[in-house]
């Protein structure tokens, strides 16, 4: 059974990972946290020391939400090139509807720490290092059970594909057409087709 103090974190965690993925770490005050949570200062402070701790477990709230989605999607698949579209069916229409409000978490907090907030850099950079390695590792295996040709390669291919979709994301939110992510979603299909 979750405790009181459990369920009180959880929220101040929620509410914050929205807040922190559609305004930005610098942009979200502690007023606005308190605000979201509907607590005061002392209740937020009971359960965290500082807007960093709280910035630090509504990153990683919001990347697991993440990760939980697509292992969700890719679950029933057994074959890599199965796995691989399934991945791409997740991110259709990602960037009006995301796992978290805002956008891709990951993508979010890269931009938005890359040269000034080095404690949610690294919580990111991890994240980027285990998205990229499940990548490998799937299309490592289609390469290994004779579902993609034996030359590819798969680290690169998993760069590719995430930096795709990631940029397509990115783009799509930019200048509010969700077809252009939609578009490179089909382009990447058509690729891994001819692998």
């Amino acid at each position: 059974m979750i405790s009181k103090a459990d369920k009180t974190r959880q929220h101040i965690i929620e509410r914050s990972a929205t807040l922190f993925n559609t305004k930005g770490y610098a942009a979200t005050s502690m007023s606005d946290i308190l605000e979201a949570t509907g607590m005061a200062k002392g209740g937020v402070y009971g359960h965290f020391n500082s807007k960093d701790d709280i910035a630090i477990a509504a990153f990683e709230y919001g990347y697991n939400m993440l990760m939980m989605a697509i292992r969700v999607r890719t679950a029933p698949a057994t074959a890599a090139k199965e796995k691989l579209y399934a991945i791409l069916a997740f991110y259709k229409n990602y960037s009006i509807d995301p796992v978290i409000p805002g956008g891709c978490i990951l993508l979010n907090t890269a931009i938005d720490a890359d040269d000034n907030i080095p404690f949610l850099k690294e919580k990111a950079k991890a994240a980027l290092t285990e998205m990229l390695g499940a990548l490998q590792r799937i299309i490592q295996s289609g390469i290994d059970n004779g579902e993609f040709k034996e030359g590819l390669k798969a680290k690169k291919e998993a760069e590719l594909f995430f930096a795709l979709i990631e940029g397509g994301i990115m783009m799509a939110k930019l200048k509010d057409e969700p077809a252009m992510l939609n578009r490179m979603l089909d382009h990447l299909k058509q690729n891994i087709a001819h692998w």
